[in-house]
């Protein structure tokens, strides 16, 4: 079932691969229905907070009429930044699924694992490598590409 999710988000990092946005992609499902989408259009949007977690965030509440998110889970293509995990222990999304490992900034485990910190007053469940091949495929080729 996670892989069925994984490729929704991975949906969304097309919809930034159109826009010549990195291609990041995210879903967030409760009781089994997406309630949020959201990719990544910082330039676009002109918004550094526009990154794939925090549109699927603002999409969900919306959705649902509630900023906690409570019993929901992220999907995401990349392993979430510092700010999207603020986010995402702020709205109370349950549980984080994450294909790509983010070596550069990653706080699931790459570069810190914030989901250890004592000062957090919510934890969420994080499990990464989730079709981590072609998670890591859509980035690869994007900065490939920008690079030739």
């Amino acid at each position: 079932m996670h892989d069925f999710w994984m490729q929704k988000a991975l949906e969304e990092a097309e919809n930034s691969l159109l826009k010549n946005e990195v291609p990041v992609g995210a879903v967030i499902v409760l009781d089994g229905e997406i309630i949020g989408r959201g990719h990544n259009q910082p330039i676009l949007k002109k918004d550094p907070t526009s990154h794939a977690e925090i549109e699927a965030i603002r999409n969900a509440s919306e959705a649902i009429k509630n900023y906690r998110l409570i019993g929901a889970d992220l999907y995401v293509t990349l392993e979430p930044c510092a700010m999207c995990y603020g986010a995402i222990v702020h709205s109370r999304i349950s549980n984080i699924f994450f294909g790509a490992s983010d070596q550069k900034s990653g706080v699931c485990g790459s570069c810190e694992d914030l989901s250890e910190k004592k000062y957090f007053n919510h934890k969420p469940h994080i499990t990464g490598q989730i079709m981590n091949k072609e998670c890591s495929k859509i980035l690869k080729d994007f900065f490939k590409a920008k690079r030739t």
